[in-house]
């Protein structure tokens, strides 16, 4: 398989405070990798340095091969990485339909009605994003996230503030979308009934440095793991 995804040495310190600590993480094309861990672990850091939204860091990334380290976020999106956000990037006053367009046009690209149609958002494309439940707005940043067919897509918690239900509604929907496309997919996500369910393999940050990985029953098994985050949850 070829790697669509790599980082090598990746490292952010917020004063004394080591967020990454030379992390290194390889993605392989058409895998879904889970990134998990404690609080403060680092896994929205490492999210934040592979989009392009981070600063003062070190280390190198590349996408597909190629290196993309001192490219701007628009560069990257634009080379096929795009990422969706713990708290929803949307704008509340503007249509559902409306955001879409816009996203598809500046991507130049014609397969919105596939985004719309897989996260049952037709029905609301007249709605403002403010006056749809806060299920829905999740669904609508993903599928900003998903407009132009990335070919990795990075996501921060795209289940946070849902119930079990439609977290795993969610998942379903991601999985079967992105297998069809052969998207890359690096989640972060703290409703291990998800990462569990959709990863093909798992990353396990702890203290800014890669804890553990394997698969999803290598990890819920490995002791460091269980006893750093999973507890009880395994």
């Amino acid at each position: 398989m070829t790697v669509a995804l790599e980082g090598r040495g990746l490292s952010r310190a917020f004063g004394g405070f080591r967020a990454l600590d030379g992390v290194d993480i390889s993605v392989e094309s058409g895998q879904i990798r889970g990134l998990i861990g404690p609080n403060g672990a680092g896994k929205s850091t490492l999210i934040d340095v592979l989009s392009g939204r981070a600063q003062n860091w070190s280390g190198q990334i590349f996408l597909d091969g190629e290196e993309i380290t001192h490219l701007k976020i628009q560069d990257r999106r634009h080379r096929g990485l795009a990422r969706s956000f713990q708290r929803t990037n949307i704008f509340p006053t503007v249509s559902i339909g409306m955001q879409l367009t816009v996203a598809s046009r500046a991507l130049g690209d014609s397969g919105l009605a596939e985004v719309v149609e897989a996260l049952n958002l037709g029905p609301l494309l007249d709605h403002q994003a403010a006056k749809v439940s806060y299920g829905d707005q999740r669904r609508l940043d993903l599928a900003l996230a998903l407009v132009g067919r990335p070919r990795v897509l990075l996501l921060d918690e795209p289940a946070a503030g849902l119930t079990v239900e439609e977290s795993l509604t969610l998942a379903g929907i991601l999985r079967d979308l992105v297998r069809r496309w052969g998207t890359t997919v690096l989640i972060v996500e703290h409703d291990m009934e998800v990462i569990f369910s959709i990863c093909d393999r798992i990353t396990v940050l702890n203290l800014g440095k890669t804890l553990a990985e394997g698969g999803p029953d290598q990890v819920r098994r490995d002791p460091a793991v269980v006893s750093a985050y999973l507890g009880s949850q395994a």
